[in-house]
């Protein structure tokens, strides 16, 4: 058995519409959190940058929250700009859906394994593991690791999950020998 390993390698685009060029994609650039204190009251932004014309945006974060709210660690990390904080925020399905964004993963993610080797013993078995929760549509990702076309792996390989469908976590698939 074969490991593989799907790394992500920097934070996905956002899909957003700027408000002056019209452009649909954003970035977390060096990731910066605004917080705002309002008497006893916190809003905290993310900030974002559109990738064309470099208007800044903010995201909302959390919205009038009492300072007692929030825990400690999370405060500093914001007033900080933790880049781990950064990324569990931008990965976090309620963030996302709360301000209408959808993540953008071409280019962000790698695939780390061995290649599997030409003249060995057929079948091959190889077991996927994800580091991070990267959604790639398996037959992609088969196709990126055997460096075959998706309509070949669709006729060679064997898979307990749906090749056509987007996967965020560990599966296995079994590669079998020409016809």
């Amino acid at each position: 058995m074969l490991p593989w390993t799907v790394r992500r390698t920097r934070l996905p685009l956002l899909s957003l519409r700027c408000v002056d060029c019209g452009t649909r994609s954003f970035t977390t650039g060096a990731g910066r959190f605004r917080v705002n204190a309002n008497g006893k009251l916190l809003d905290v932004w993310l900030l974002v940058r559109c990738v064309s014309c470099d208007r800044t945006s903010k995201l909302t974060v959390h919205e009038r929250v009492p300072v007692r709210c929030l825990e400690a660690d999370a405060l500093r990390g914001y007033r900080d700009n933790d880049p781990r904080l950064v990324a569990t925020t931008l990965l976090d399905p309620l963030f996302a859906h709360r301000n209408r964004i959808g993540l953008d993963w071409a280019g962000a993610w790698r695939l780390y394994g061995p290649s599997i080797p030409l003249d060995g013993v057929w079948p091959v078995r190889v077991e996927v593991g994800f580091d991070d929760p990267v959604p790639v549509r398996a037959d992609r990702l088969i196709a990126a690791g055997l460096g075959l076309s998706r309509r070949e792996v669709g006729r060679r390989v064997k898979c307990e999950v749906s090749l056509r469908r987007s996967v965020s976590s560990g599966f296995s698939f079994t590669v079998l020998a020409t016809d």
